[in-house]
Formats: C-alpha cells, sequence, structure tokens
C-alpha cells in the first residue's frame, strides 16, 4: 500500500523534531529505533508531536506493545510465542511484521517498527 505523501510529509516532520534527524535520513523503510536512534523517552514526544500535527488521540500501546512484549505468557526464551505473534497481529495490523515473525526475538522488537508503519498507523486513525 503506498505511503499517503501528505501523511508522510507530517510524521517526518514529527520525527525530525522529536529525534533531532536529517530529513533525507526519515524514509519510509527507516526504523525507529535502529536507523533513526529513537529511545523509550521518544516514544512519548513522538506520539504527542503526530497528536498534534493530525489533531487525533493516539493509543500508545497500540505502537509500543510493552504490556505483550513482558508478559511471560507471550514470551518464553527471550522469543515471543506464536500466541504473542498473534496478539501483536491482532493489536498492530498497520505494521509488516513478516520480518519479525522468522526470529521473534522481544530485544528487537524495536527495530522492525519503520516510518512506512507509522504512517500506516496515522493513516487508519483518520
Amino acid at each position: 500500500m503506498p505511503i499517503d505523501e501528505e501523511v508522510f510529509g507530517k510524521v517526518q516532520e514529527a520525527l525530525v523534531d522529536a529525534l533531532g534527524v536529517d530529513d533525507d535520513e526519515v524514509t519510509a523503510e527507516a526504523t525507529l529505533v535502529g536507523d533513526l536512534g529513537a529511545e523509550s523517552i521518544d516514544f512519548l514526544d513522538i506520539v504527542f508531536k503526530l497528536e498534534q500535527a493530525f489533531g487525533i488521540t493516539f493509543d500508545r500501546t497500540e505502537l509500543f506493545p510493552e504490556d505483550i512484549l513482558t508478559n511471560a505468557e507471550y514470551i518464553e526464551d527471550g522469543k515471543v510465542t506464536a500466541d504473542g505473534l498473534a496478539k501483536l497481529k491482532e493489536r498492530m495490523p498497520f505494521a509488516d511484521l513478516e520480518k519479525f515473525e522468522s526470529n521473534p526475538l522481544v530485544a528487537d522488537f524495536g527495530n522492525m517498527l519503520t516510518v512506512k508503519d507509522l504512517c500506516s498507523y496515522v493513516a487508519s486513525k483518520q
């Protein structure tokens, strides 16, 4: 699904402002943590800036499902179980979890959310 350019522009602006990165670094495929250097505290600022830019309220747990990733019911040996993956897919239909599914290490989850996923999430809320 192609990214809406208006949505991308506002998401890009929010990420540049929140993370102090250059706008040319914020590409559709850039990961928020691995490529753009977002840390957990930054996500609060990102959500706030997106809410301001789009005039809508976001459910932080939809974007950052710590409750699933820290729940022993869904984690085994540092990996998300099949039930946990099903919960993530249900919670995050906007995210491409295919790569994460092949090796669902909890520690790697933060590196899978891309700018494109964030744009898809915003578009689904409008």
